[in-house]
């Protein structure tokens, strides 16, 4: 099969391997790739938002299928650009990626359907947001509605703290268009957890749920990121979660979108608040793989990923994937100065032999003009381990981190340490 994946950052890299893993006789491009997916696929240097030069490359290749991995072409209507001259594509149409484009409109959504989530106003003007606060019980959430590159949520300890955000949002455009409009909800005690499913716009088939970090600093302190490292699975997925998940989440917000003319081919991302009772609230829906969730999820899946993906894309009904057993983390490796600003151009060493089951996948690299490894933006590697229990995985995907090395490198030594808690308090039960 001829296949495309659209991006280049370490998804899309972590979409390649799987998909060569998944059955080698794959012809396999990314555009524009990186110099991770240039070892396992054909790179073409076109951007992932120029659809027109897309679409071009999809015909000029006779591609099978094509794999969207950022949300922005998706919001840009290439799934349904491609579709219509009849090509095959994962990843919804412009009117259903609007469940993470608009959080107004996954919003309205989620109240058509009678999906939980966090109580919530939406804003486009200063004066009524902030009247809007100043009566808000504390903590509370503000959240550009469009699309801010998974920075667009700022959790407020107070009214002072939520007041600035929303000045920055409205009055500074602190965030582009993406902030001019905002949604205000209530803050939501619990853990997260991120739900991956599969659809053909009727039925769902789940992928290993996995946990991401998104602070900067080990302990889940400082800056909001794009995600500094993930793991799956997790152990508060369990069955009975996953299934009230599906039952009251996934298939009610489906079955919304297709009654408005929105049917859904490509994965649907839950992102979970699970309360203590265990409750799950949505805190946001992404319609794509999440970054760094995907470098995890992925190297779970042993078989049949090809076979699911394409039947997804066709509509057709979804066949089954293998998992296997065991774990896997990432950590992420950024660049000096993120998440405020990023340093490229700085040399990178990776060692030449890595440990069984551990992978470098490439986000923000560059090849420079004598042929070296170079950061190219703010997460530069994802390192991902895959082993037979939680502990082996994290330990492994820690060390080598550790020994891979370029100018102000900064990473989380502490990716998981919620399931490395419930692994130790586990044990004292024991004893």
């Amino acid at each position: 099969m001829r296949i495309l994946v659209i991006g280049g950052g370490g998804r899309e890299h972590a979409l390649v391997a799987a998909l060569a893993a998944d059955d080698a006789s794959h012809e396999l491009h990314a555009a524009p790739g990186n110099p991770g997916t240039a070892l396992l696929a054909t790179n073409h240097a076109v951007p992932a938002d120029d659809i027109d030069r897309l679409a071009d490359l999809v015909d000029a290749f006779a591609i099978d299928l094509t794999v969207v991995g950022p949300e922005v072409p998706l919001a840009m209507g290439l799934a349904d650009r491609l579709r219509s001259e009849g090509r095959t594509v994962f990843g919804p149409g412009a009117a259903a990626a609007q469940i993470e484009a608009s959080k107004a409109f996954a919003k309205d959504v989620m109240a058509r359907a009678g999906v939980p989530t966090a109580a919530s106003e939406v804003f486009d003007t200063l004066q009524p947001a902030l009247d809007h606060v100043a009566e808000h019980p504390e903590p509370m959430v503000v959240k550009a509605s469009g699309l801010a590159a998974g920075k667009g949520a700022v959790v407020c300890a107070t009214r002072a703290e939520a007041a600035d955000a929303v000045r920055a949002m409205l009055s500074d455009q602190s965030l582009g268009a993406a902030g001019g409009t905002i949604v205000i909800e209530a803050f939501l005690e619990g853990e997260e957890l991120s739900v991956f499913a599969v659809t053909n716009g009727r039925e769902i088939t789940l992928l290993p749920s996995a946990q991401d970090h998104k602070r900067i600093g080990e302990g889940d302190r400082g800056a909001n990121t794009g995600g500094m490292g993930a793991y799956a699975p997790v152990a508060i997925a369990t069955p009975a979660l996953l299934e009230r998940a599906r039952r009251e989440v996934l298939i009610p917000t489906l079955r919304e979108l297709d009654r408005r003319g929105a049917p859904y081919r490509g994965v649907l991302y839950a992102g979970l608040m699970i309360h203590p009772d265990g409750t799950p609230n949505v805190v946001e829906f992404n319609c794509r793989f999440g970054d760094p969730e995907a470098q995890v999820i992925l190297p779970l899946v042993s078989a049949g990923l090809t076979a699911l993906l394409d039947a997804a894309a066709r509509g057709q009904a979804l066949p089954p994937v293998t998992v296997r057993e065991g774990a896997a983390v990432t950590t992420v490796l950024a660049s000096a100065g993120y998440p405020a600003s990023s340093h490229k151009g700085d040399p990178i060493t990776i060692p030449d032999r890595l440990p069984d089951g551990v992978t470098v996948y490439h986000a923000g690299t560059a090849t420079a003009d004598d042929g070296s490894l170079v950061t190219s933006g703010g997460r530069v590697l994802a390192v991902t381990a895959v082993a037979a229990s939680f502990g082996e995985a994290q330990s492994s995907s820690r060390d080598t981190a550790e020994r891979i090395a370029f100018d102000g490198k900064q990473f989380r030594r502490d990716i998981g340490w919620r399931e490395k808690e419930r692994g130790e308090k586990r044990e004292e039960r024991r004893e």
